[in-house]
């Protein structure tokens, strides 16, 4: 795999400690023994940040761990971000600067964030909260291209119909509507299939939707069930009925990996990050790795389209992850 690939890198996220660095650090050995070429940094637990600035000594702390190691960065941002909370706006917008940034220190091409949500508005409001979210992007954007970085907009399920989450489809139309080299798509697989589900939506069609903008990729397995029931006394039991989004191991849910990724493409210079971590499946990654990589030349094998053909809607150039 190289920067000339449609998928180009592929490896996991880190999972997060109480903010000391041991367990980043760790878990970054454990991603470059494994030989993966990608770590997603889930900086979003290690306290940078405070009050919208970055605590500089704990970047430098930062940047001395990540430079121990030969792998391609992307970061995940803050679980909380959400461009359609008014409330918030102006915090949830210093953070992103701030992450930004963070990225720009760790050269991470990449900035995972979340797609927006709210309580379900009356439907002539809806508009309201796509286009609040539309304005932000476009604003952070700019700030994006400052850093060299893309900002990739995943797709989240709701837990109920009381909460709004666009559908991947609409997140695509976002992307479009944005129309800036420094916003991309991120699918993640198990999200959609339990929305979808939800929803009650063929989910392939919705990832077929989206997938012409997508820049980055979430892997992990489930049964794409919603969460009929949300207590368990351990995540094992959640695993054993099948229930919500349980970040499983490739081929340990349903998903039917080859299938998609014999028929989908996606911008050049995608990154694929498992979120498959190794406080739960550390004797798992590595088969997981392997049928990773297969995947990966499923899409990378085939004759890869124009990216003004695949997404037309995007300006032609994407900054390199």
């Amino acid at each position: 795999m190289n920067a000339g690939s449609i998928i180009s890198a592929v490896g996991f996220c880190t999972y997060t400690g109480v903010g000391n660095f041991d367990v980043l650090e760790g878990s970054l050995r454990s991603i470059s023994d494994l030989g993966a070429t990608a770590a997603e940094l889930s900086l979003y637990g290690e306290q940078l940040i405070s009050g919208g600035r970055i605590i500089p000594g704990r970047a430098e702390r930062l940047l001395e761990i990540t430079r121990q190691f030969d792998l391609r960065y992307s970061v995940h941002g803050q679980i909380v971000s959400n461009f359609m909370d008014r409330e918030h706006l102006a915090l949830q917008k210093s953070v992103v600067r701030a992450m930004l940034e963070l990225c720009n220190r760790v050269e991470a091409g990449i900035l995972v964030h979340h797609g927006g949500h709210a309580k379900m508005p009356a439907l002539t409001r809806i508009g309201d909260l796509d286009q609040m979210e539309r304005d932000t992007l476009a604003e952070m954007a700019e700030v994006a291209q400052g850093y060299g970085v893309r900002i990739a907009l995943e797709n989240i399920f709701a837990l109920s119909d009381a909460d709004y989450r666009q559908t991947l489809a609409k997140i695509g139309e976002t992307v479009c509507a944005v129309n800036s080299p420094n916003v991309c798509a991120l699918i993640d697989f198990s999200h959609a299939y339990i929305e979808c589900t939800r929803l009650g939506l063929d989910w392939q069609e919705q990832i077929g939707a989206m997938a012409p903008v997508t820049g980055h990729l979430h892997v992990h397995d489930s049964f794409g069930r919603p969460y009929s029931m949300t207590k368990f006394y351990h995540p094992a039991e959640a695993t054993a009925l099948g229930i919500g989004d349980l970040h499983l191991p490739i081929g340990w849910g349903d998903i039917p990996w080859e299938e998609i990724f014999s028929k989908l493409t996606f911008l050049p210079d995608t990154m694929l990050i498992m979120e498959i971590t190794g406080d739960r499946f550390a004797g798992e990654q590595a088969d997981s790795l392997a049928r990773a990589r297969k995947l990966v030349e499923m899409v990378n094998s085939r004759r890869s389209v124009r990216f003004e053909d695949a997404a037309s809607c995007m300006a032609a150039s994407l900054p390199p992850i």
